[in-house]
């Protein structure tokens, strides 16, 4: 359980990795399996048919040589696609095997519903559950905290090994089963069912085999039939026309034509494609529960970032205590205390430390007035405090205690007024507080914007990208955290309801926008289900992330850029062998038809650019060229091409096409007479 996980991917280089790949090349085999990727499958229905003719020419002497060749390199071919994607899926599965090992029988401390507390098995644990986590002990699965603060150690989880703080009463309330409490005690409610926790989920995805094809790659894979399904028509009425002419083709030299013409190359490497994508994406600490948000990413250009926990560090901190002109500073500091006793929000429990702080009072020596009712913070009133025998005392938004001074007939001095403005003008957040003789003054919660977020959202905007920050807090306060932050609009005052509809505002028929949205608490849930590509922070709540397609391990949204990134980069990179794989067909195409024709029509020999030594050698050399290509394009595959976002869009089809599209005409020249010079001196050519 202590094993660390790294946060990198293993190289693919490794021999385990290598042998494993080499091995599921051959499993892939399987018709029922390969008939997923329908171009491979019709290369290896090709490979079938050669090699029984082989095994025929054997018996009858004829032509075995060179039948037996190209049925080799037309099984490599299939092997080397096979390998492909083997090789994708296992750093993927590399990485769920270490996951699984944080899975090992954990024991459970249940509490019942009398009080007491009972060992059972982790996995017998259900949704509604409530477990006692002590010091050192395992969190047995996925939930919320209910009760109690805790230091925790993520790093079976997300690699890194600084711990984190988890605590009841806020958007850090979310654990994740299969970490480590280091220290404090804590109460959990169980968020999900056995099988369906956050980490089974993790592994689920991780084991890329699962990945369901995207609709680009749909769409792709379409093509792909399509092309391949015209040259079969093509090959097989080939033989008719070439009889009328007077011309013999063997059956191993239409399999080989057939499989050269078709865009192998970009059919093999699909697979890996995607699959290297999403790992790509857990490199990053980002686990992708949905390849078509992965492949939205790409495409995204409006993202919405919730403030709290995403844009800022989410604990807004008590610096300061203000008082009215009627209210002595220590009379202040006494009421927020004490109507703070029972708040168990980060916000609360600061105020409780600086309060303590200014009266010089330790925590035990505190305690509430006798009878007194302490009144919890709801949405509806936006305050809350304590109700005692001879008095009420509220803390809250400036609005909310407004309302509050009101139903007693009084009213927020002017200079109250011009405190708050004030300390919303400067980015924090004004917290006022009331008794029954009306306001008392007001505390300052200074709100902290992450560091490196100015500089990634300007990145994000080079891309083409807006950025809009929401936020519950009153507009100066907004207006003064997006400036520091940098975003490119807010919406303050915001519900649940209004993230919901600024979204499907902006996904409209008339604007047509792909939205990504971050955020990590439960009120950004139903924003998070509408959004296209929707990322939870894992410190988040249950809620959050259970809403999400994408959940950052390391709960920075920073990350936004590199899941935008790499969204691109599995577009462009399908595009690049896409353009490439279609431009070797051209080279292909002036090995195998003069070697077809010339013999018969020696006035074609003049599309024998390259000077192929015989027919024979023309046909083996672009056969051996387009099986040998696969494997030494996996690295591009799994790598990927990267994007530049400091280019335009034009600019880089532009150099793509210049890359990938001339260099997929001229590498298969070069490639092709260099293997027919050596068959040829190796005396293989026929």
């Amino acid at each position: 359980m202590k094993e660390k996980t790294s946060s990198k991917t293993s190289s693919i280089f490794q021999r385990k990795i290598l042998l494993e790949s080499f091995k599921g090349s051959f499993t892939r085999l399987n018709p029922l399996r390969l008939i997923k990727n329908p171009v491979m499958f019709v290369v290896e229905i090709g490979s079938v048919i050669t090699t029984v003719l082989t095994v025929y020419n054997l018996i009858s002497g004829s032509n075995f040589v060179f039948s037996l060749q190209i049925t080799i390199w037309l099984w490599f071919t299939v092997i080397f696609a096979n390998f492909a994607e083997a090789i994708a899926e296992s750093q993927g599965k590399a990485r769920a095997e270490s996951l699984r090992k944080t899975r090992n029988e954990v024991i459970a401390r249940k509490i019942t519903g009398k009080g007491q507390v009972e060992e059972v098995a982790a996995p017998t644990l259900v949704k509604g559950d409530t477990v006692l986590v002590e010091e050192g002990e395992i969190i047995p699965s996925d939930g919320d905290i209910v009760e109690g603060t805790s230091l925790v150690d993520e790093s079976a989880i997300t690699g890194e090994s600084a711990p984190v703080i988890r605590e009841s009463g806020g958007d850090k309330c979310g654990v994740t089963g299969g970490t480590k409490v280091l220290s404090g005690t804590i109460k959990i409610q169980i968020t999900v069912e056995t099988g369906q926790s956050f980490l089974d989920s993790m592994i689920n995805m991780v084991e890329s085999a699962k990945r369901e094809k995207t609709p680009n790659e749909k769409a792709l894979e379409i093509l792909l039939v399509g092309l391949t399904a015209l040259f079969i028509i093509v090959v097989i009425t080939l033989p008719a026309f070439a009889g009328y002419m007077g011309i013999t083709i063997s059956i191993p030299v239409l399999v080989a034509l057939l499989v050269c013409l078709m865009p192998t190359t970009i059919g093999a490497l699909l697979p890996a494609i995607g699959i290297a994508g999403m790992d790509r994406l857990l490199q990053h600490n980002v686990v992708a529960l949905s390849g078509r948000a992965v492949e939205a990413a790409g495409d995204v250009d409006v993202v919405l970032l919730d403030k709290t926990g995403t844009i800022t560090l989410g604990n807004r901190m008590a610096t300061e205590f203000i008082p009215a002109d009627s209210v002595k500073l220590e009379d202040l500091v006494w009421a927020s205390l004490i109507s703070s006793l029972a708040d168990e929000t980060p916000e609360g429990r600061s105020i409780v430390k600086l309060a303590k702080k200014e009266l010089n009072v330790r925590g035990r020596d505190i305690k509430p007035p006798k009878k007194s009712l302490f009144v919890p913070f709801t949405p509806e009133s936006r305050m809350s405090g304590i109700d005692t025998v001879s008095n009420k005392i509220r803390k809250g938004s400036a609005d909310a205690i407004r309302e509050f001074v009101k139903t007693l007939d009084k009213t927020m001095p002017e200079k109250m007024k011009k405190v708050v403005e004030d300390v919303s003008i400067k980015g924090d957040t004004p917290l006022v507080v009331a008794n029954e003789n009306g306001v008392m003054g007001v505390i300052r919660l200074k709100d902290i914007v992450k560091k490196g977020i100015k500089a990634k959202l300007q990145l994000l905007r080079r891309m083409g990208i807006k950025s809009i920050m929401i936020t519950g807090d009153n507009p100066l306060t907004a207006a003064s955290i997006a400036a520091e932050a940098g975003v490119d609009d807010f919406s303050a005052q915001a519900k649940p309801e209004t993230k919901l509809e600024m979204i499907r505002k902006y996904q409209s028929y008339e604007q047509q926008h792909l939205v990504a949205m971050i955020g990590d608490g439960t009120n950004d849930a139903p924003a998070l289900a509408q959004a296209d590509v929707a990322v939870a922070m894992s410190a988040g709540t249950s809620a959050a992330r259970e809403a999400a397609n994408m959940v950052d391990l390391d709960s920075s949204p920073s990350k936004l850029l590199d899941i935008v990134e790499i969204g691109k980069e599995i577009l462009i990179t399908r595009g690049a062998l896409t353009t490439f794989s279609i431009a070797t067909d051209v080279a292909k195409y002036f090995a195998i038809i003069p070697a077809v024709f010339a013999v018969a029509y020696p006035e074609l020999g003049i599309l024998n650019i390259m000077g192929l030594s015989t027919p024979a050698s023309a046909v083996l050399s672009a056969v051996i060229f387009n099986a040998i290509i696969i494997p030494l394009l996996i690295p591009l595959a799994l790598r990927g091409v990267k994007f530049r976002s400091t280019s335009s869009v034009s600019e880089l089809l532009g150099l793509n096409l210049l890359i990938y599209g001339v260099g997929g005409l001229i590498v298969p020249f070069v490639a092709i007479k260099l293997i027919d010079i050596l068959i040829t001196f190796l005396g293989l050519g026929g």
